[in-house]
């Protein structure tokens, strides 16, 4: 039973961690939390099952289209909504980012309706068993697909120029500029990259539970959020090792005690974490100098 409950979180955990990327990859450059972040992975499920249900599109390419798609709001939502407030108070695009949230939770109400939506896809139904240990087709799916797109990220923030620039601004968004990076732009791809990951997370979520429905992003937003702050927020591997150990910690927490305490378990031992290392687990202390 173990070690099924540790497959299970792992697979949820996964799921954590690319959710968790979008908000370290904004938190990392901008210094400020996108809350719509959660709201933006229910509109990529939400754009998903559009595409699965009513354009009959294959999974493969639903995948991809409304990754795309989900890009293109994140960046519009930088333009619109982050980008006028730059230099604001940091209260106040914490204030933008809830009625971005309110706004994309309203639209899905409006366009699909309140209840909840099956996924129509026949991809999942096989299991393979290795001893007592049993994974689904959908569980592997799940898990080769998120750590390939974790690797992939991985990669083209260390290897690319792009990459090296999103690092360069994120380290200083003036010397940045300074040294003829285009920092807006940086800024989009950011948001870009981080809505891309949350659509596919979205559309795997959907199919693994074979439901979708506009409240899902509040909850899952509060774990992923609540992973990328274990693993250090601006961290990358920080991000995908909270998530990972988010997702493992509720299963086993829901299996051995309750899962009605899920959540309480995980927020508890992210306020020990914080305790103990306010920075996360890969987090660095940073030194403002006056």
């Amino acid at each position: 039973m173990f070690l099924q409950q540790l497959a299970n979180g792992l697979t949820m955990g996964v799921i954590y961690a690319l959710i968790a990327l979008g908000y370290t990859m904004v938190y990392g450059i901008l210094k400020i939390v996108n809350f719509a972040h959660g709201d933006i992975y229910m509109f990529g499920s939400f754009f998903g099952l559009f595409l699965v249900k009513t354009l009959h599109m294959p999974l493969l390419s639903a995948f991809i289209v409304a990754a795309l798609a989900t890009a293109a709001l994140g960046m519009i939502i930088e333009r619109v909504a982050y980008r006028p407030l730059r230099t604001a108070d940091r209260i106040v695009p914490l204030i933008s980012a809830l009625g971005v949230s309110t706004f994309l939770t309203s639209f899905v109400q409006k366009v699909w309706g309140t209840e909840m939506h099956p996924f129509p896809t026949t991809f999942g139904s096989k299991t393979w068993t290795i001893g007592n240990l049993a994974f689904s087709e959908i569980q592997i799916l799940i898990l080769v697909l998120s750590f390939a797109l974790m690797i992939a990220l991985q990669l083209f923030v260390t290897r690319t120029k792009t990459g090296i620039a999103m690092r360069a601004t994120s380290m200083s968004l003036t010397n940045a500029a300074l040294m003829g990076i285009n920092t807006n732009h940086m800024i989009s791809v950011a948001f870009a990259i981080g809505s891309a990951l949350a659509a596919c997370a979205g559309i795997m979520v959907g199919i693994y539970y074979n439901a979708v429905y506009p409240t899902m992003g509040y909850m899952v937003g509060i774990s992923a959020f609540t992973a990328a702050v274990l693993g250090g927020i601006g961290s990358i591997p920080g991000a995908v090792l909270g998530g990972i150990l988010l997702g493992v910690i509720e299963n086993l927490g829901g299996a051995y005690i309750s899962t009605q305490y899920q959540s309480v378990i995980s927020f508890s031992i992210l306020i020990i974490v914080l305790m103990i290392k306010p920075t996360g687990i890969f987090g660095k202390k940073e030194i403002n100098k006056v």
